[in-house]
């Protein structure tokens, strides 16, 4: 069998307020494509569909023209992560048939997608686990006691996943001993597994419990052969090998972040046979528009040495000792496609944020320290006396009041 693991797609999301739907057409475009040259059995999304719980009619149109397309050569499963509503993701999956699967509900849990291969048998079991919220999935979860008393997972990531992955585990032992053969089983969970590397676009999910899930949980080497993960948004693999099963983020098909300037982003093509995973391929998806950082004075900027740049995507940031006069303007006719235009002046009070500001200090001291920092040099004697008649007036109108 052959799988395309993907994830984090963020349907509906923007860059600095640039609407990133055209882009996003161009990658499902591509993962069409993809699924039709590389003969793929099976397209596996790992949580993130959209980039919040009611996306734009127009995120939800193209996900459903998608997937239109996408089943007509290969079966589809799909699972909600942090950022999706469960709710709205799963409405209608009990209806779907044949080559789409919506799997968003922590009650089904341990029921495997059946792929099946070209002679019609059992190719791969994929067992998808929606995004798992601590407070609510530990209930879902919880199991009999030997005195019989209902126990529920820690208020934690780990519990509660450790809790999802044993019940994976009780289907598949006797589901395979009962086929009298070893078919490869694929798990889809969206988390934070430990030593994953981070990016600054992915949403905090500390809420409800500890974060992070230990790559152990998953089970040993031997049981689950590969496990889909989605939530970080580069690509990479994690767990220890020879250990834990395959386990790997495909990563976001675009950039959302500065801190993803230099991800490759992909998606991964997975071979499975009876004896697990035999080849992991990544396949590079297009890139719309590169992202970047320069840094330097007006006039470097200026200069020729950036040609290169003026059709990316930019955090551009000016070192003049004085604030330039029509910063925005200035960078953004030289750079059309910035996005972030700061001043951060090379010479700065070395005091800077070396100290908090406190009730005692003399306001008007506090401000001009700001100035000399954002600015890059003290206020003179007219923007001071505009900073002091300011500030007297604020106390005229406390005290009248």
């Amino acid at each position: 069998m052959r799988i395309l693991h993907t994830s984090d797609w963020h349907l509906g999301r923007t860059l600095h307020g640039v609407d990133l739907g055209v882009h996003h057409e161009a990658f499902l475009e591509h993962l069409v494509q993809v699924v039709r040259e590389e003969a793929v059995d099976a397209v596996v999304v790992a949580g993130d569909v959209y980039d919040r719980a009611v996306p734009p009619v127009g995120s939800v149109e193209l996900l459903s023209e998608t997937l239109a397309r996408l089943t007509e050569v290969a079966h589809v499963v799909l699972t909600p992560g942090n950022h999706d509503s469960a709710a709205r993701l799963g409405f209608g999956a009990a209806m779907f048939r044949d080559r789409l699967s919506v799997r968003s509900r922590v009650a089904e849990i341990g029921s495997p997608v059946t792929l099946l291969d070209r002679d019609g048998d059992a190719g791969a079991y994929v067992y998808p686990l929606p995004y798992l919220y601590p407070d609510m999935a530990r209930e879902h979860l919880a199991d009999d006691g030997p005195d019989g008393r209902t126990v529920r997972p820690a208020r934690s990531h780990e519990a509660v996943t450790s809790a999802a992955v044993r019940r994976v585990q009780k289907d598949l032992a006797p589901r395979r001993a009962s086929d009298g053969r070893r078919v490869p089983a694929v798990l889809l969970a969206h988390a934070f597994v430990t030593g994953g590397d981070v990016s600054e676009s992915e949403r905090d999910i500390r809420v409800g419990g500890v974060d992070s899930v230990p790559s152990g949980v998953y089970g040993p080497l031997g049981g689950l052969d590969y496990v889909a993960l989605g939530h970080l948004h580069g690509p990479q693999r994690v767990g220890r090998a020879g250990t834990d099963p395959v386990m790997r983020y495909a990563g976001s098909p675009l950039a959302f972040s500065f801190s993803e300037q230099h991800h490759r982003k992909s998606t991964t093509l997975v071979d499975l046979g009876p004896d697990g995973v035999r080849d992991v391929r990544l396949l590079e998806a297009p890139v719309p528009r590169r992202l970047g950082d320069v840094t330097g004075t007006m006039s470097e900027l200026l200069s020729r040495a950036y040609d290169d740049r003026t059709d990316h995507w930019l955090r551009v940031t000016v070192t003049d000792d004085a604030r330039p006069e029509h910063l925005w303007a200035t960078v953004t006719r030289r750079f059309p496609h910035a996005l972030v235009v700061q001043h951060r002046a090379a010479r700065l009070l070395e005091t800077s944020g070396a100290s908090a500001v406190t009730a005692a200090q003399d306001p008007l001291e506090v401000a001009a320290q700001f100035l000399h920092t954002a600015g890059g040099r003290a206020p003179d004697e007219a923007e001071l006396d505009v900073l002091r008649r300011a500030y007297e007036s604020v106390l005229a109108g406390e005290r009248s009041a």
